[in-house]
């Protein structure tokens, strides 16, 4: 029994680069390049009319940097019409943020284009059969920079927390007041408080969020979800 053959549709601007993978990934066997296409914009509409005509593809092999969209648009453009397609990223680029924003559109693969031919046809082969891959020097990489994000969040979790506790009850209510364009007066009004009670609360407030002004402490509770 034969297997399967692996359809593959090849996105890729420079045209040198595009055909010399084409002509690598066709003698590959058990893999077929059933399309191209030179830019985001086109990879997505040859996508969909491959689908259409039944041709797969199996594997969308997708460059970052590519003229009116980009491979990362493209790449969330065909996963969010097609949730079941598998793309891999294939690029010069190991940078972190290149590497989270393909992750995050739903990419199934990252390898750099340097990776030798039979190294990028098993990790085609495994990608079609639903093993999700990324080259291990950008894997190492990744994770590090996920950690210092982790403890990042984490902290300013902390510190947003840590702000709210440094706020009465009324303290908060003479903030959302404020935030709400309030004046003292109207404040003192609504709250049943005296003028230069409601003045001194502010002036708390001021400090506790370690800003200058009412607009900076509406923004800053915003922000922080204070209100």
């Amino acid at each position: 029994m034969s297997t399967p053959v692996i359809r593959l549709l090849l996105c890729e601007d420079q045209t040198l680069m595009r055909q010399g993978l084409r002509t690598i990934l066709d003698l590959e066997p058990g893999l077929e390049v059933v399309g191209e296409a030179a830019n985001g914009e086109e990879a997505v509409r040859r996508y969909r009319e491959l689908r259409q005509a039944g041709q797969g593809p199996d594997i969308v092999l997708m460059d970052i940097q590519m003229p009116i969209m980009s491979g990362v648009e493209a790449t969330a453009a065909i996963l969010s019409a097609y949730p079941e397609a598998k793309v891999i990223i294939l690029t010069t680029f190991d940078y972190d943020d290149y590497v989270f924003e393909s992750i995050k559109a739903g990419a199934a693969g990252y390898v750099l284009k340097d990776l030798p031919a039979e190294e990028l046809a098993a990790t085609i082969r495994r990608v079609a059969q639903g093993e999700p891959f990324i080259q291990p020097s950008i894997a190492s990489k990744l994770l590090i920079e996920f950690g210092r994000r982790e403890k990042r969040s984490q902290s300013q979790h902390q510190s947003s927390e840590g702000m709210g506790e440094g706020l009465s009850v009324r303290e908060r209510e003479v903030l959302r007041l404020l935030a709400q364009g309030a004046s003292n007066r109207e404040i003192a009004q609504q709250l049943y408080l005296a003028e230069g009670t409601v003045k001194n609360h502010v002036s708390n407030i001021l400090s506790k969020l370690q800003v200058t002004n009412r607009t900076q402490a509406a923004s800053k509770a915003r922000e922080h979800k204070l209100i």
